[in-house]
């Protein structure tokens, strides 16, 4: 589903997931919901050498996730989610905050009040 269109030197690359979508970690199985999503890795080196042990290629989108039954949130690589389409609520302390509700198996942002 990602699609790359390639302009001269540019890339642009098309998130596979979405902020609110239900995911799953394909090499670890927990359950999580996206909170944000950056189009490359944007973490510092030092973070990926210590926790990114597979090595993922940065080259590629990376989300924010809550992880499922928790309070931990994860920095993780496109290739290492897979749809989550259990549409089971998740508990993590921040779901309540960071969201409004859900529809349709997805999580809805909540409006933010600067």
């Amino acid at each position: 589903m990602m699609s790359v269109s390639q302009q001269g030197a540019h890339a642009m690359v098309r998130a596979k997931f979405a902020i609110g979508q239900l995911i799953t970690h394909s090499l670890y199985g927990y359950r999580g919901v996206i909170i944000d999503a950056d189009p490359e890795f944007s973490l510092s080196n030092d973070w990926y050498e210590r926790m990114a042990t597979t090595r993922p290629s940065k080259q590629q989108p990376w989300y924010h996730v809550l992880v499922n039954n928790s309070s931990i949130q994860t920095y993780v690589c496109e290739s290492s989610l897979e749809p989550d389409f259990t549409e089971q609520a998740i508990q993590h302390p921040m779901v309540d905050i960071v969201f409004s509700g859900r529809s349709h198996g997805h999580y809805v942002l909540a409006d933010k009040i600067n």
